[in-house]
């Protein structure tokens, strides 16, 4: 049983930066698919960013693109968000993913696409 703990979410301000962690725990196949996802209160949860863990291959949501990066550090088990140049509509709770099968490229940002979710770090981003 894959286990995920979520950390790293904090209050800055706009403008700033923080790095999210996923730590994965348990039995733990290194393999397939991990995302972050976050949600926001009143809204859906929507796909930030995902990786294919085998090639590194990665997406990204428009909102973050070419601001958020995703990467793994396999000797750690760990799943990273590195969130730059943050603005008052990133502030959400951030929650890591696994999912254990393949993910096709038009399904990364489908909540449903994951079975194993961490318990969510929060980020609150001031103007």
């Amino acid at each position: 049983q894959v286990r995920l703990v979520d950390s790293g979410g904090d209050s800055v301000q706009a403008g700033g930066s923080l790095r999210l962690s996923c730590v994965a725990s348990g039995y733990t196949i290194w393999n397939f698919c991990m995302g972050w996802f976050r949600q926001a209160p009143g809204k859906e949860r929507e796909g930030v960013a995902s990786i294919t863990l085998g090639d590194s291959s990665t997406h990204y949501s428009d909102s973050v693109k070419g601001r958020f990066t995703i990467a793994q550090d396999r000797a750690k088990n760990t799943l990273y968000l590195q969130m730059n140049q943050l603005q008052p509509e990133d502030t959400a709770m951030y929650y890591c993913a696994y999912e254990g099968h393949h993910v096709g490229s038009g399904s990364w940002s489908l909540p449903e696409s994951y079975r194993i979710w961490g318990q969510g770090t929060q980020v609150t981003v001031s103007s």
